[in-house]
């Protein structure tokens, strides 16, 4: 019988393996944005390269949205961007 049966897993990442982008690289992503000029900087950059920075936007959005709408209504969606509590670096797990 070939393939997976129900509920069987094939491949894919073992428990415990690192991902791709080691957290170390993501701090260092972080701090050069801070050191851009954060929120700032963001917006610049929406402004001057919309279609790059909707990119950006649609790559950290839920990847799904579900929504009911009767023919005829409006659907009004609103996207509210939290700029999350930072951590000392040393609260990082290595």
């Amino acid at each position: 019988m070939r393939g997976a049966m129900p509920g069987e897993r094939r491949g894919g990442r073992q428990a415990g393996t690192p991902n791709k982008i080691p957290k170390a690289l993501k701090e260092m992503i972080l701090e050069a944005l801070d050191g851009a000029g954060g929120v700032s900087y963001l917006q610049q950059q929406a402004e001057k390269s919309p279609g790059a920075f909707l990119t950006l936007v649609g790559k950290i959005l839920p990847k799904d949205v579900r929504a009911e709408v009767k023919p005829g209504e409006n659907l009004a969606l609103q996207v509210v961007l939290v700029d999350p509590p930072r951590r000392p670096p040393e609260d990082y797990e290595e």
